[in-house]
């Protein structure tokens, strides 16, 4: 039989007051009490509130109990069996899934007549469903509260009943006011408690409403009972989009109203709470405007613009409430619950600009943290460098992304459009100390790698040599020189910056090239200095620091191991360089000490990587390809030096900045190319949880095993593309303003006999040729399709007034195959047929005077590619040595197949 109810309502409402939502006499019988999330709440609402769960339900699990500091609570199979043990309730709370819900609720009504409110924390509960439940609680008069919401709670009477209103420990949230809460947010209601009373205000009755599509009791029933509850003098409702709930209420207290979603106004579906999507008017908007005439009021209020009347304000952000109400209730002559208790201003207890010029409103500072936050905080702030938290890297990177839709890749958060305008140096660091090198950098960089590229009578090129010899691609040639780079040939110099890393950790240095910085680097102990110098001279080391001078370089690093007094070795100076160059970002814990540690290591490869690339008979003893080693060391740079290796002679300006654009365009393809994936896995397998297992060496021939002709070699089939279609004609310099060809006749020529071709292949069902650098499957589809990346590079040359006949070929070509009907729209020139413009313009004159064959050719556009690639591969085994776990790029069993 239905109870009355209230006979202000045409449809049943039993509940009077607020004060009657959660009271200390109710008894409550939680369905599905063992599942995830009751197991956790349960237990804190049933203490706080002094043991007001009398038994729960979870099919087949008769017996067990729920045990919570209050005693243990008995589990039954279903609502009958507790019953019929004795338990008495009069609140049902609902945890279970979607489907069950309806006939749960059904239980407790129909089982027990003394049923007075089912709340339901269950979310996106079917529309056919919620009708259904509504019906059987309008039948048998019984309040329901939710779906989707977390519950309610009583700051006076102490009880919290459903979910986690006031968080794991709601007496400190939960305090008592006279401020009632109706909130469409469950986390969000107890949010604005904890506001409140930072503010001042305490809280009487909290209610989490929900916002799936039926919000069972709403605001008029809110409304309501705040009006007949003497304890309540005011309210805060927090209301999103959709519904028109709020629409025709009459308040008889102030509210403050905060509401929320404006940005879902013109969504299609519910993003979200599955009710929180405005349908005709119910928009946020609409919304701001049904309590602005109820308050009579003209505008929102902010701190800025404080409107409000005594009968409310309209907010659209939590941390503006505790302010508005105040206003309001000053007006309304009603003081704070308490002092206030603090404020909502941010108060942040750590703080990095990153380096960057803050806005003043931005700039917010630090301020000390509370007991026993602050000590740790001290602690935590001793250590030096970024700490990364370690997780899976299987197909992840903090080194480099890729955008889908426009295929640039970003390289530490710059994009290759922009690497390829920086010289390869500043590429190497960026992939490893995650900013780009300023002059100073370079200079020492560029001494750092330039120290260790001629060979002569070193293993690592002999080995390189006997791998050519037997026939090998490039790639395996200079891993057979890598191999021999292991960590017993750079200990010396990571030693060298950990000593360094230790002595100026608290001296205050923020820069490393800061020579005039006011520091007190520790004293250094025998073991450290030791490290550091040798017992005699040391002959590299002593050019290394004549070119640091001849550079006009500085370095605090530098300049300390000259105060030292003793022999530095060569592999101290390498560490004064790289740590120099580490420093700012370390401080500013950009990169950790692993990483600085590392960065000799990374150098010496770079410099190997680029001497192995060339053959044995280019290193003499006093000379690299043909220049002398203290011209190298005093004035070369690292693009320099693998312009030379490559070419094997010297750039001239207008050679080096396509041979710098180049390689900075393929630093990085992303981390799911084969290539970033090889080094990956070979970290990987050596446990970076343990980083000093990790042979940063053989990570670097995880990338070179992981590239071949068809990932890395594949340039050369746009170079042999344009060799057969410029062989036959006199050009003589690419790079001419008027090349004396006539590009359009070439091109449609090309675009006449490939549709022939095309058309021949067609009739006899055979595959169609694709065109090199004609094409992409992301840029197509439209009248004129562009490549971005290939239209950037075209803009940077046309600006400087250079130019490349094979890129302008390529552009009269997609033109000519559209006008000679072989494509259906205009091809984009994609990204692949820039890079073998670049490079074949550099090759051109020494392919023309017989210099290279096309086996040269080949090898050299491969060997061209792994010398950009080295940057970004660099930089995902730094990250994965710094974030991965062990043996994570592996592939579960599972997502395996079989091929018979």
């Amino acid at each position: 039989m239905r109870k009355p109810g209230i006979e202000k309502f045409k449809y049943f409402v039993g509940i009077r007051s607020l004060a009657e939502i959660a009271t200390a006499e109710d008894r409550v019988c939680v369905l599905n009490i063992l599942g995830n999330e009751s197991r956790s709440v349960t237990p804190i609402s049933h203490a706080y509130s002094g043991g007001n769960v009398v038994f729960g339900t979870s099919p087949g699990r008769r017996g067990q109990v729920l045990e919570t500091r209050a005693g243990n609570i008995p589990v039954y199979n279903n609502v009958r069996e507790g019953m019929d043990a004795g338990h008495k309730f009069n609140i049902g709370v609902v945890y279970l899934p979607p489907a069950a819900v309806r006939d749960g609720v059904a239980e407790l009504i129909r089982i027990n007549p003394d049923v007075e409110k089912v709340i339901i924390l269950t979310e996106k509960i079917s529309v056919h469903d919620s009708r259904e439940i509504r019906a059987l609680g309008q039948q048998r008069g019984v309040d329901i509260f939710g779906a989707n919401c977390l519950g309610v709670a009583d700051s006076w009477n102490h009880v919290r009943i459903g979910g986690a209103l006031g968080g794991d420990k709601p007496e400190e949230t939960l305090r008592k006011g006279s401020i009632a809460i109706y909130s469409n947010s469950g986390n969000f209601t107890t949010t604005i408690a904890n506001y409140l009373s930072i503010g001042g205000w305490g809280t009487t009755t909290l209610i989490s409403s929900g916002k799936d599509v039926y919000i069972n009791y709403a605001t008029p029933e809110f409304a309501f009972a705040m009006a007949n509850d003497a304890r309540t003098k005011a309210a805060v409702m927090y209301s999103e989009p959709g519904g028109y709930y709020e629409q025709e209420v009459t308040f008889e207290k102030p509210v403050v109203a905060c509401v929320v979603g404006r940005w879902k106004a013109n969504l299609t579906r519910a993003v979200g709470h599955a009710g929180a999507i405005a349908g005709s008017g119910d928009d946020a908007r609409a919304k701001e405007g049904w309590f602005m005439e109820k308050f009579g009021v003209k505008d929102l209020f902010t701190p800025d613009n404080p409107v409000c009347s005594n009968k409310g304000a309209v907010v659209t952000n939590i941390a503006h409430i505790p302010q508005a109400l105040t206003e309001v209730m000053r007006l309304n002559g009603i003081e704070r619950d308490f002092p206030p208790e603090g404020n909502l201003e941010l108060k942040p207890w750590f703080g990095d600009d990153q380096g960057l010029k803050l806005p003043v409103a931005l700039n917010i500072p630090v301020v000390k943290a509370m007991s026993p936050y602050d000590e740790q905080i001290a602690e935590l702030l001793k250590n030096v460098g970024a700490i990364f938290p370690r997780q899976t890297m299987k197909d992840c990177s903090g080194s480099s992304v890729m955008d889908p839709k426009t295929q640039v890749t970003k390289v530490n958060g710059i994009s290759i459009l922009d690497t390829a305008k920086q010289p390869l140096e500043s590429n190497l660091c960026l992939s490893l100390v995650r900013e780009l090198n300023d002059a100073n950098d370079n200079a020492l960089f560029n001494l750092a790698v330039a120290a260790h590229v001629n060979l002569h009578g070193d293993a690592a090129l002999a080995a390189a040599d006997a791998s050519r010899e037997a026939g090998n691609a490039p790639n395996t040639a200079i891993s057979a020189a890598i191999a021999l780079i292991g960590p017993k040939r750079v200990d010396g110099a990571r030693k060298a910056a950990d000593t360094l890393i230790e002595l100026f950790a608290h001296s205050g240095l923020l820069k490393g090239e800061d020579e005039q910085a006011n520091t007190t680097p520790a004293t250094a102990t025998p073991e450290q200095l030791a490290t550091l110098l040798g017992k005699f001279p040391d002959a590299l080391a002593e050019a290394m620091l004549d070119a640091f001078d001849k550079r006009g370089a500085k370095s605090v690093f530098v300049r300390h191991l000259r105060a030292l007094g003793g022999h530095p070795t060569a592999g101290a100076v390498l560490a004064a360089l790289t740590t120099t160059i580490a420093w700012e970002p370390l401080v500013r814990k950009r990169i950790s000490k692993l990483t600085v540690r590392n960065l000799p290591w990374y150098a010496r490869l770079f410099g190997v990587f680029i001497g192995s690339a060339t053959e044995g008979a280019r290193h003499q003893p006093d000379k690299f390809c043909g220049v002398s080693n203290e011209e190298i060391l005093q004035s070369w740079t690292v693009t320099q030096l693998a312009y030379l290796s490559l070419m094997a002679e010297r750039p001239t300006p207008s050679s080096l900045f396509p041979f710098q654009v180049m390689l900075g365009l393929i630093i990085s393809n992303g981390v799911g190319t084969i290539s970033a994936q090889g080094c990956k896995g070979a970290v990987s397998a050596d446990g970076p949880e343990t980083p000093e297992r990790v042979q940063i060496n053989k990570g670097m021939i995880g990338f070179l095993t992981h590239t071949g002709f068809a990932h890395g070699g594949n340039g050369y089939e746009g170079i042999q593309f344009l060799i057969e279609s410029f062989a036959g004609t006199p050009l003589a310099d690419a790079g001419a303003a008027d090349p004396g060809l006539d590009l359009k006749k070439m091109a449609t020529d090309f675009a006449l006999a490939f549709n022939k071709e095309k058309k021949a292949s067609k009739s006899l069902g055979t595959p169609v040729r694709n065109i090199p650098g004609v094409n992409h499957p992301v840029f197509k589809g439209h009248p004129v399709n562009h490549d971005p990346r290939e239209v950037y590079i075209a803009d940077l040359f046309a600006e400087r007034g250079e130019k490349n006949v094979f890129h302008d070929f390529y552009r009269a070509l997609v033109q000519a195959l559209y006008d000679n009907g072989v494509t259906a729209n205009v091809f984009c020139v994609n990204i692949d047929a820039i890079i073998a413009a670049l490079l074949l313009k550099l090759l051109w004159p020494r392919y023309r005077r017989n210099e290279l064959g096309e086996s040269s050719m080949e090898m050299a556009a491969f060997t061209a590619f792994l010398l950009g690639r080295m940057a970004g591969c660099a930089g995902e085994i730094d990250d994965h040595i710094n974030r991965g776990r062990n043996m994570d790029t592996r592939t579960p069993a599972s997502e395996c197949s079989h091929v018979s």
